[in-house]
């Protein structure tokens, strides 16, 4: 499995294998997600939770799976000064974890409002907010993951790699 993880990616950049997979996933995840809106604006309840509850789930293993590791290796580790990458690499990728994790944590609590597996001091009954800012912070997590595949893959000129 490492070794196809690490070949060399399909989109025609310097990713690898899992990384243009995360690429193309996370773009399905942010789809979902839209596809979950459509079906509430069209006042099909049932169908929206299932499918927002499907895409938040599909986006909790995207990100233990594949990146929290590149961004432990690649970032935290690589913090303090000389880096092998110039700074913006850093920062767009921390901005990215950053409202990724926002957009995780949030999403997944209004999940499990939806599902009334909340405890009764976090449960809130207008939902309309709450899921819109969740669906906000997801398709700005994504824009900003694109952003990182760009600087990773395409701008930087010794993107990372695992050994």
């Amino acid at each position: 499995m490492r070794e196809i993880l690490h070949a060399p990616g399909f989109l025609g950049t310097h990713g690898n294998f899992a990384a243009d997979i995360t690429l193309l996933l996370s773009l399905l995840v942010a789809l979902i997600f839209t596809a979950g809106f459509v079906a509430a604006r069209r006042k099909k309840y049932r169908l929206h939770g299932r499918i927002q509850t499907a895409g938040a789930l599909l986006n909790l293993m995207l990100v233990g799976w594949m990146m929290v590791l590149p961004f432990r290796d690649f970032v935290i580790r690589e913090a303090a000064p000389p880096r092998p990458r110039p700074d913006y690499f850093y920062g767009i990728t921390t901005l990215h974890a950053l409202v990724g994790a926002a957009a995780l944590l949030f999403g997944l609590f209004v999940v499990l409002r939806g599902h009334n597996l909340m405890i009764r001091p976090l449960r809130f009954n207008r939902y309309r907010p709450f899921m819109r800012t969740a669906y906000a912070l997801y398709l700005a997590a994504t824009l900003l993951g694109v952003a990182v595949y760009v600087v990773w893959f395409v701008v930087v000129g010794n993107p990372p790699a695992f050994e």
